[in-house]
């Protein structure tokens, strides 16, 4: 397929981060409340654990250590029968940013009400992409709106060794969380842009190493515009950009700190604009947002109606020898006699 392809793909897709772009802080702060543990002084260790285990021989992933040291607490009793269903639970407690989950709903709305959106087949996804909890994103009050939300994950009682040859049996016990099954950090984001990009959520006969033509893909980057707080997001943040995508770094509208960061962000053309974590309509972030998806729609109309144009010829006509033409200008006929 070429520039003027006919069918072209008609969707556009919000991608969010979590942490710090949708609600202030970070979403474990109501499991460490349920088990009455310092907030602060596990994340501390967390820092920590890098250098420590460094200076054993040993390397580990900074963005998700993290869940290394929860499985810690776990066997030390300190975090008895966590579950996923728990963390599910505890995610109803994650308060958002003004404006949210509505402002989901009216960037939905923005594109399903307008007339000529609509007649072109245009809809609105959103993504959830985090290095936190998945199962706590999706207990909270945003899940609804999402398509799918991609995060890390836990698994619970997991199989022993030889078990495809050991009968069954029935034990009741209850479910506690034992090993990391998804482990997302900041470079791992990228491969879920292209899972969302290529449709591999949608199609599971679709794996995101699948060589796919750009124009066969369910969403092309430069449909997509991705939300974040930091410079941790810079590897999705270039990969969207690169692509034709639209990029926005918020940031805690009290902080300077964080102002002065997402400056330098776009100063050095690493997101094309950033502005408070304030998704109400008197917000420039709101205003910045829903223009942008406005653009990217009237983008779409403006190629579906070109390759209406280049694609589709009018029908023939009866042609009557004695008979005038009844308008425009006169044309020779294709069929006529030489």
């Amino acid at each position: 397929m070429t520039e003027s392809t006919l069918h072209r793909p008609s969707i556009v897709a919000c991608v969010w981060d979590f942490d710090k772009t949708l609600i202030p802080g970070y979403m474990q702060a109501p499991l460490f409340e349920h088990y009455e543990m310092d907030e602060k002084n596990f994340w501390n260790e967390v820092n920590a654990l890098p250098a420590i285990y460094r200076a054993r021989g040993m390397n580990v992933a900074t963005d998700t250590i993290y869940l290394n040291h929860l499985l810690s607490y776990i066997r030390a009793g300190k975090m008895p029968r966590l579950n996923n269903a728990l963390l599910r639970k505890l995610g109803q407690e994650l308060r958002f940013y003004p404006g949210l989950p509505g402002f989901f709903q009216e960037l939905k709305d923005l594109v399903r009400t307008n007339t000529e959106y609509k007649r072109h087949n245009l809809t609105l996804e959103h993504y959830i992409i985090s290095t936190g909890l998945a199962e706590m994103a999706r207990g909270s009050a945003i899940a609804p709106y999402c398509e799918n939300i991609y995060g890390c994950e836990f698994i619970e009682d997991p199989l022993p060794p030889y078990f495809g040859s050991q009968p069954e049996f029935a034990i009741e016990t209850e479910r506690e969380i034992a090993q990391v099954g998804m482990m997302v950090d900041n470079t791992i984001k990228t491969r879920f842009i292209f899972e969302i990009n290529k449709g591999t959520n949608k199609i599971p006969g679709i794996d995101v190493n699948s060589k796919i033509d750009p124009e066969d893909r369910r969403i092309p980057i430069k449909n997509m515009l991705y939300i974040a707080d930091g410079p941790s997001d810079i590897p999705v943040f270039s990969i969207v950009r690169k692509n034709g995508g639209q990029c926005l770094a918020v940031h805690d509208p009290d902080s300077q700190k964080e102002f002065e960061q997402n400056d330098m962000l776009q100063q050095t053309g690493r997101v094309n604009s950033y502005g408070p974590a304030d998704y109400t309509p008197r917000s420039t972030t709101y205003k910045w947002i829903s223009l942008q998806v406005q653009k990217i729609c009237d983008r779409i109309v403006s190629e579906h109606e070109h390759a209406l144009q280049l694609r589709v010829t009018r029908p023939p006509r009866h042609l009557h020898k004695d008979q005038p033409e009844k308008a425009g200008p006169k044309q020779e006929s294709l069929f006529a006699e030489k």
